[in-house]
């Protein structure tokens, strides 16, 4: 029986670089993800005057819960959008002049509701060019606090930043909330700041977050769900079995979920303290579903959905659309390149199978079985992660960016290849 261990939680890697950077003494973070993502935020920490101390296993903060140790700052926040969200809003408890910028791809993402809320909290916040998008800059004299409205609609990044932020300003947040997309990253948010000695309440669609900043600790990052969702996929589309340790009934992370939506097209799932184990059964049906708390893992599903036996409707994933890429229409695309039906609306996508064989299926000539082709990544780590699952049914695909993976996996094409040698052909 396969078991995968999964590199650490891009979310929680990302949650506690800026925990123990805002912490009162020296926190310790056990098996952090290592990708460009977060060398990317460990990075940024240092260039605004952290000191992070790194071995293989581990990494050590030296916490400042008086902002950044630097008055003037240069931080270029690569591809990461917990970095170019989070890291602007550490710097505005400081005090000095800082300056963020990002890669092209991430520039193209939105920043308008969290630069807003912000502003609305007094921080001098400018966009140096597009409003609402990278390059911006702060002129920092720490942040007062109150109450600020939010529409975390489109990301809840903002949200998770501005509850970072709460305990570092001079009165606490109170958070007005006025949409919310993905509200299980916000879940993770709050336990982390617990782990770290703050309480969050919440009052219906107001978060109050108190004063008094944060206390240093050690702290054991978590699998990465979402990439967890791939290796699951695997054992669902070749009725063989995988375990991955360390994603249980205590996991943090919402988009362990996946597996719930594994489970109602017929694979089997078995949760315990230890870990989750999936076995595909043969079986893959089709289904509609909500993947609004469980958005990142569209692609895994929509990359598994043509070996369903009947269609695959996925709604309310609008918030796809302004991630690495169009992720939507990146799904739609790479799909229709291998001969499947897809129907897409604003924040909805549907896979209609047929030219695929269903799981369990005898093709005996294979004319029945989708065509390989080259799957267009968009530079998107989860596009390619997805459409490699696909490759597990469907001989002759490729990637014109499979690299990309670096962002959340550096590991992926050879940690898959394993796996790819012990499920059933």
């Amino acid at each position: 029986m396969p078991v995968v261990h999964i590199p650490g939680s891009k979310s929680v890697t990302a949650r506690a670089l800026f925990l123990a950077a805002a912490a009162d003494g020296v926190t310790t973070l056990r098996r952090p993800l290592r990708s460009d993502d977060t060398e990317g935020f460990a990075e940024g920490l240092t260039r605004l005057g952290y000191r992070v101390g790194r071995t293989p296993d581990a990494w050590q903060i030296d916490g400042r819960p008086q902002g950044p140790a630097v008055t003037e700052a240069d931080v270029y926040c690569r591809d990461g959008a917990t970095t170019a969200r989070f890291l602007p809003t550490l710097a505005a408890a400081g005090h000095g002049s800082f300056r963020f910028d990002a890669s092209p791809q991430m520039r193209r993402r939105p920043l308008g509701p969290l630069s807003t809320a912000l502003r609305d909290l007094g921080v001098d916040l400018r966009h140096e060019e597009a409003e609402g998008h990278h390059p911006l800059r702060i002129e920092a004299s720490g942040v007062e606090g109150g109450e600020v409205v939010l529409d975390a609609g489109q990301s809840s990044q903002y949200l998770t930043a501005l509850l970072l932020l709460g305990p570092l300003t001079r009165k606490g947040l109170r958070i007005r909330v006025t949409d919310l997309v993905s509200a299980p990253y916000v879940e993770i948010t709050v336990a982390m700041m617990r782990a770290f000695g703050v309480e969050v309440r919440r009052e219906g669609t107001v978060y109050v977050v108190p004063p008094g900043g944060y206390t240093a600790t050690t702290y054991d990052i978590e699998p990465d769900a979402s990439t967890a969702s791939y290796f699951f996929a695997a054992a669902a589309v070749t009725g063989g079995e995988v375990t991955v340790p360390g994603l249980g009934t205590g996991a943090l992370q919402g988009d362990l979920g996946f597996v719930d939506v594994l489970r109602r097209m017929g694979a089997e799932v078995t949760t315990d303290a230890h870990g989750t184990r999936v076995r595909g059964t043969g079986e893959l049906r089709g289904l509609t579903v909500n993947m609004r708390d469980i958005s990142d893992t569209m692609p895994t599903l929509a990359a598994i959905a043509p070996f369903a036996s009947g269609p695959v409707r996925i709604e309310d994933v609008g918030n796809t659309r302004v991630k690495e890429c169009d992720r939507l229409e990146a799904c739609a695309e790479n799909l229709r390149r291998l001969g499947v039906e897809v129907a897409t609306g604003p924040d909805w996508i549907e896979i209609r199978p047929g030219s695929a064989a269903p799981v369990g299926s005898e093709v005996p000539d294979g004319s029945d079985v989708l065509a390989g082709a080259e799957i267009k990544s968009y530079g998107d780590h989860r596009v390619v992660m997805s459409f490699a699952v696909t490759g597990l049914r469907v001989p002759g695909i490729s990637f014109d960016d499979p690299g990309c993976v670096r962002k959340t996996f550096p590991g992926f094409h050879e940690a898959f290849g394993v796996l790819r040698g012990q499920l059933p052909a």
